[in-house]
């Protein structure tokens, strides 16, 4: 090795036959020669190759570091993105747990109101009449909304006009007003009356139970006169109130102030379902604005022509208070504010939020008042109301099930049995994976048997 390397003086030539005896002899010549040009430009040039070489570094380290806030940029967008999806979502569902909370508690507190009301006032139409009124004031509520709310503001005829569309194309005229509000008003009196003679022969839980029998009238009711479709699952729910209505008469024997009061809170629940159907057989669906307008309109025509009921019952001396000013004002505006809250609460609700989530908030309310019997009244309850109302309550959240119930729940099981199959086809291949590698370790072969 020694003799194939060659000095040579500096500026001097080297011989070609010592360069090929170099060649011959020296097994790493190769190797020298390839690093000999880079090893020259460098002690030749030193500002050259390395230069360029850390140029090329330079970029290629810029690149790669655009690269990486490129992707760390596009991590922290999406990361922002799922926090505010997550936000949302968290918002959303606050806002419906929000919504149910209050139309049940609304409703427990009429109710409570109510019962509190009768120990010194038991004028239960006049409480009737005085309640209905304020729906009044629905309409203007509306309105204050749509002002602060939205972009562009229209007037209050204008407005009023566009929400009479509900009563048809010439909106609302004199033969209009009598001809579609009359009945429906004395729909909506009957039913609130009859609620609450109901609260003076049975308990708060009782009727609010009772009472939310009127989804499975709403659908016999829908399915007998609109022709909706048929579903078994709202057959067995319906089968299951009716059932409750009857354990409930039968708790004290089918006599006395029991059987009295179940039928006014069966008829109540009942003038409730007539009122739904023939509202969606007249006048369709309707936005909150037009719901706002029609339930305006009906307190104004119970303002007009129903004062005069009142009055008679007062004379008649079948609702008569001495002295005026032992009205208790202030269980009646309790009563009738809590009404009027839930009745917004009910129309703002199904346009914001999803109808099932009222219906949701409306059944809460059994259980809300039996809490309020329970903790204030010390009420004791059999095991024949409690099993009643447990039925009814049941039947209740069937008839909140989607019409298509059933082919959403065999493509749910269908998606089951598939994710489950695909599994265990994965876990076979995972097994036989792991059987031919060892089977290779071992120095055998084996193919699994189809």
């Amino acid at each position: 090795s020694r003799s194939s390397v060659i000095q040579c003086k500096p500026g001097g030539n080297c011989p070609s036959r010592h360069r090929g005896m170099t060649r011959q002899l020296s097994p790493l010549s190769v190797a020298e020669d390839s690093a000999a040009p880079i090893l020259e430009l460098q002690n030749r040039s030193p500002s050259g190759i390395c230069r360029h070489s850390r140029v090329e570094r330079q970029s290629r380290s810029g690149e790669e570091g655009t690269q990486t806030h490129t992707e760390s940029s596009s991590q922290e967008a999406e990361g922002q993105t799922r926090c505010q999806s997550c936000t949302s979502t968290f918002l959303k569902l606050i806002w419906r747990f929000l919504i149910i909370l209050s139309v049940s508690s609304s409703w427990v507190g009429t109710t409570q109101f109510v019962k509190i009301t009768y120990e010194t006032f038991d004028c239960p139409f006049f409480m009737t009449w005085f309640s209905t009124n304020w729906n009044i004031m629905i309409f203007p509520i509306y309105y204050s909304g749509h002002l602060a709310t939205a972009q562009e503001k229209q007037s209050p005829i204008k407005k009023f006009r566009e929400c009479s569309r509900i009563f048809g194309e010439d909106g609302l005229t004199l033969k209009i007003f009598l001809k579609r509000t009359a009945p429906f008003s004395i729909l909506w009196t009957l039913t609130n009356y009859l609620y609450l003679l109901a609260l003076k022969k049975l308990t708060a839980t009782d009727v609010s139970a009772l009472f939310c029998c009127n989804k499975a009238f709403v659908f016999l009711l829908s399915w007998i006169v609109l022709k909706d479709r048929f579903m078994g699952a709202r057959i067995v729910a319906a089968i299951m109130a009716i059932t409750g209505i009857v354990m409930m008469a039968y708790a004290d024997g089918f006599q006395g102030d029991s059987i009295i009061g179940v039928a006014y809170a069966v008829g109540s629940a009942s003038t409730s379902a007539l009122y739904k159907v023939l509202f969606k057989m007249f006048l369709g669906s309707a936005n909150f604005g037009e719901a706002a307008h029609f339930v305006s309109t009906l307190g104004f025509f119970n303002l007009i022509f129903i004062s005069v009921t009142p009055i008679i019952l007062y004379f008649t001396k079948v609702e008569y208070w001495s002295p005026f000013s032992a009205v208790p004002w202030g269980y009646l505006c309790g009563v009738a504010g809590l009404w009027l809250a839930f009745n917004i609460l009910v129309n703002v609700g199904v346009v914001l939020t999803y109808p099932i989530l009222i219906s949701i908030g409306t059944v809460l309310s059994v259980p809300g008042n039996a809490a309020v019997d329970l903790l204030k009244h010390k009420m004791i309850f059999s095991v024949v109301r409690l099993g009643a109302t447990i039925i009814i309550c049941i039947g209740f959240l069937l008839m909140l099930l989607p019409e298509e119930w059933d082919e959403i729940t065999l493509r749910f099981i269908n998606s089951l049995k598939e994710k489950k199959s695909e599994d265990h086809a994965d876990d076979i291949t995972d097994s036989s994976v792991h059987t031919r590698s060892r089977s290779r370790a071992n120095g055998t072969v084996s193919i699994p048997l189809a």
